[in-house]
């Protein structure tokens, strides 16, 4: 490699390390890194901002802001209040059902829209049923965070990594639901056992409790009914949109922006509602780490590092796919999934170009980066979100608490994932 592009690997292993240590924010870091690699010439602006393949993917970033937008619309008239309270009387008080509803309706809106929204829309709620039900949140909002990850693998936009893959890998709405959906429902069941082992014999059902969370009416939690429909409404023509893909020929990101103008224009709420749930923290740190990345394809260095990994697997698809799925469950439990599957997805790129095609290596890396993210404190975006609302309600939750759980699923789910794609593709 040339000296330009040993640098480069410098400047992003360093970006990384700062991301994965927070020893700055993660924003700062990729920016940083960004701004050196433009200050060097590893890359240019043509190429940082306009390039399909070593620029900024503003369908993944455009994307996002659409459905953070449709979110903060969703958000006003009080729905995931009402399900979270409907939820509790479901359970009739009891801790572990009350767990298991929880962890349904989380994993299924976090394929509908983000992990990291729904944790923030559901652990509010979640503090609230278990100060009536005198119990802790500490385990529901562990199994909240795990389950935001394993539900949102199911769909190209229920985890930021996904859609990365989507992107690069050209895949649609269609083929996540045909291709990883499956798998997800199954191991949700099976993490719902795992939360009866792990959580579920220390619980204990107190009556008087119980009948203060009956009291509640979750109907008092719709502030406007008009507002609710209408988000609904549009949420559904978006999901169906994304799914008639094929048909229409929409990017996700353009349909999301029109699902977004559509609530803002028809709606009530005003501009400021609707894009109070933006998370441009977030967007911005996309940007950052497209440029980074971008400066190694224009150094070639993702080719290199491709041809090495060509190399490496001998043209062998089984081998190659049972090491991105194990290493991208490892590497994810280690750093933030983000940046890690914003770096493989060129490399996948080219190794499923070299396999004539086949699509199981970009299922293998999104199966690994999705439920890897659970393995720590750090793996995940939701994980850290959810962290953060503990620690400011005074129920902190520790790295190595989280971690002794997250350990235990990530292993599970993966191991059960390995003979699904050997099985069902190799």
């Amino acid at each position: 490699m040339s000296v330009l592009a040993w640098v480069s690997v410098a400047v992003f292993l360093g970006a990384y390390a700062l991301i994965a240590t927070e020893k700055v924010h993660r924003v700062a870091a990729a920016l940083g890194g960004a701004g050196i690699m433009l200050l060097i010439h590893a890359t240019d602006a043509e190429a940082a901002f306009f390039s399909e393949h070593s620029g900024i993917d503003w369908n993944v970033v455009f994307l996002l802001l659409g459905m953070m937008v449709i979110v903060g619309v969703l958000k006003q008239p009080g729905v995931f209040e009402y399900l979270a309270i409907w939820a509790a009387k479901r359970a009739r008080g009891r801790p572990f059902r009350l767990m298991g509803l929880l962890v349904g309706i989380t994993a299924v809106a976090s394929a509908l829209l983000d992990n990291v929204t729904t944790v923030l829309l559901i652990a509010p709620v979640t503090f609230l049923v278990c100060e009536r039900r005198a119990v802790s949140p500490v385990p529901f909002l562990i199994a909240e965070a795990m389950a935001s990850n394993i539900g949102g693998a199911a769909t190209l936009v229920g985890d930021p990594p996904n859609i990365i893959i989507a992107s690069r890998g050209g895949l649609t709405f269609n083929d996540f639901l045909v291709h990883m959906a499956p798998m997800v429902i199954v191991l949700v069941v099976v993490f719902v056992g795992l939360c009866w082992l792990m959580f579920g014999r220390g619980f204990h059902h107190d009556h008087e409790r119980a009948a203060e969370v009956m009291a509640l009416d979750e109907r008092e939690a719709i502030a406007d009914r008009r507002l609710l429909w209408q988000s609904l409404a549009v949420l559904g023509l978006v999901m169906a949109a994304f799914v008639l893909h094929p048909v229409l020929h929409y990017e996700p990101s353009v349909v999301a922006l029109l699902g977004a103008g559509v609530l803002v224009a028809a709606t009530r709420v005003t501009t400021e509602e609707a894009i109070s749930e933006v998370e441009w923290p977030t967007l911005v740190f996309f940007a950052g780490l497209f440029v980074m990345v971008g400066a190694l394809v224009e150094t070639k260095v993702i080719e290199q590092i491709s041809q090495a990994a060509v190399e490496a697997t001998g043209g062998r698809l089984a081998l190659a796919t049972m090491g991105l799925l194990g290493g991208s469950a490892v590497i994810s439990a280690v750093v933030d999934n983000i940046p890690y599957v914003a770096t493989m997805s060129p490399i996948v790129a080219e190794l499923v170009e070299a396999s004539g095609g086949e699509q199981v290596l970009w299922w293998a890396l999104a199966f690994g980066a999705d439920l890897g993210g659970n393995a720590t404190a750090v793996g995940a975006a939701a994980n850290v979100v959810v962290l953060g609302m503990a620690a400011r309600n005074g129920t902190p939750i520790s790295f190595w608490r989280f971690t002794k759980y997250g350990l235990i699923v990530t292993v599970v789910t993966v191991t059960l994932v390995a003979p699904y794609l050997w099985l069902r593709y190799l």
